[in-house]
């Protein structure tokens, strides 16, 4: 067998890329070893190759590399994550290497972090509920197993917590048994990680849980692969090992800050606000690994978690991320502003496949009806809420006072939870028929009779019962 070559043809270096001249026989994506005069090593990856010349992205970064001295030689294979069971409990860096101070893992595979793609004859449809606990997220907008349903929030929003909350309490409702989360944490601070290794080891979380975490300061190429490493890790337990798989992304706009920062020391056109043109494809290279397989048992469910610039619905990442994915759960800052946990937006949110999860047999048969006229009612609350502040309390007919009374007690009970407060979605739907007790019956427009009958009749009784018994007292 060869060795490979090691060349000393180091013509020029820019940030964290270095161009190689002269080469033979190398491959975009592969990997290299960089050798400085001191016996330091560093690694690359091949970014480019035009006319006998590589563009290499040096992970550490190119500071303290002599282009006289230095040796590199390319080492014909890319960048592949070793995988097994047993990277379940573990935590892992943007690099795929175990930072959590135990034994390396014994690899059943290799597998390239790029991944296959999905034929799409062979993709099956999303159908199955996935429980998350939290009652914005179940009740109004639910989560499909098999599914991508990113989360908009903005700088200074509880969004770690959320992830956090979901990766704890997320299930299918059949069991937990086949159960795993994937949590890729992107340029976080360190406070962030210790945040949520702490959760995950004090809640036992971790057990079903495969971690991998870039700091702020790790190399903005590891940040790049970061996601491309959860992802593979996914489809192993997903697609070899029979396991329904959430992956929790957060947060992709340092990941397309990234992207950006070795755009620009590509020196290539930029596109919009300076991110590269091929932002869309790249994202879609990632949302796209999510979905069911025919004939496997497996299914991989994506929630990235990204930060809005300014709190913009209309920059490049959101917008971009908009087309992609099957909707979005956006969190609202002036709910936040009210010390509402978590702040989810339930009149932009949406989710386009929940009508595949909910219903006989998946939650329950009055779920979709219910989830229509909680909309209903909260959107008239608003309106009504709105027209108040014009006109007075005064203007105002009894309905619309219900409607606005519906509005702030939505918010407050539904919409409001504790960040470890785990709802089944039984103990949702039932506080959403206890809400809709305060509006006149004869308004619940959005729902049957038969469920009238069947859900919010008793309640009724018993509110009335308790008001005649506080009327004796």
């Amino acid at each position: 067998m060869m060795l490979p070559k090691e060349y000393r043809t180091i013509s020029n270096l820019s940030g964290p890329l270095m161009m190689v001249e002269k080469i033979e026989d190398v491959s975009y994506d592969e990997l290299a070893e960089i050798r400085l005069a001191s016996g330091e090593r560093r690694r690359g990856r091949v970014l480019e190759i035009a006319e006998g010349k590589a563009l290499v992205q040096v992970y550490e970064g190119s500071t303290g590399i002599d282009v006289n001295t230095t040796q590199i030689r390319f080492l014909g294979d890319v960048l592949k994550l070793p995988v097994s069971k047993d990277m379940l409990g573990r935590i892992f860096n943007g690099r795929g290497d175990p930072v959590d101070g135990s034994a390396p893992i014994i690899p059943d595979a290799y597998l390239d972090v790029n991944g296959n793609p999905m034929n799409p004859y062979s993709r099956d449809y999303p159908s199955e509920f996935i429980q998350t606990g939290i009652s914005t997220i179940d009740g109004m907008n639910p989560l499909v197993r098999g599914q991508k349903l990113p989360i908009f929030s903005g700088s200074g929003m509880p969004h770690n917590q959320i992830a956090a909350q979901i990766a704890r309490q997320a299930n299918v409702l059949s069991g937990h048994a086949n159960f795993a989360v994937v949590f890729a944490a992107m340029g976080i601070t360190f406070e962030e990680a210790s945040f949520f290794m702490e959760d995950f080891r004090k809640t036992g979380a971790l057990e079903r849980t495969v971690m991998f975490v870039n700091l702020a300061d790790d190399p903005a190429i590891e940040r790049i692969s970061t996601p491309r490493l959860a992802l593979t890790a996914a489809e192993y337990l997903a697609f070899e090992k029979d396991m329904h798989v959430l992956v929790i992304l957060t947060d992709l706009t340092n990941y397309c800050e990234a992207l950006r920062e070795i755009s620009a020391a590509r020196k290539e056109v930029p596109g919009r606000r300076g991110y590269p043109g091929y932002l869309y494809t790249d994202l879609a290279t990632m949302y796209e690994r999510a979905g069911r397989l025919r004939g496997k048992n497996g299914s991989i469910t994506q929630l990235p978690i990204l930060t809005m610039p300014e709190d913009d619905k209309t920059h490049p990442i959101p917008d971009l991320t908009g087309y992609i994915t099957e909707g979005q759960i956006i969190l609202a800052r002036g709910l936040h502003r009210k010390g509402i946990y978590p702040p989810v937006d339930v009149m932009p949110s949406l989710s386009r496949l929940k009508d595949k999860g909910i219903g006989k047999g998946k939650t329950r048969e009055d779920h979709a009806d219910l989830m229509n006229q909680l909309f209903a009612a909260y959107s008239r609350g608003k309106e009504a809420k709105e027209l108040a502040v014009i006109l007075g309390e005064g203007a105002l007919s009894e309905e619309d006072k219900a409607f606005a009374k519906f509005a702030d007690l939505f918010e407050d009970r539904y919409v409001r939870q504790g960040e470890y407060e785990n709802r089944t979605v039984e103990e949702t739907l039932l506080l959403g028929w206890e809400l809709l007790t305060v509006v006149p019956t004869k308004e619940l427009k959005r729902v049957r009779d038969e469920y009238i009958e069947k859900y919010l009749k008793p309640l009724l009784e018993v509110h009335k019962n308790e008001t005649l018994e506080t009327e004796e007292a």
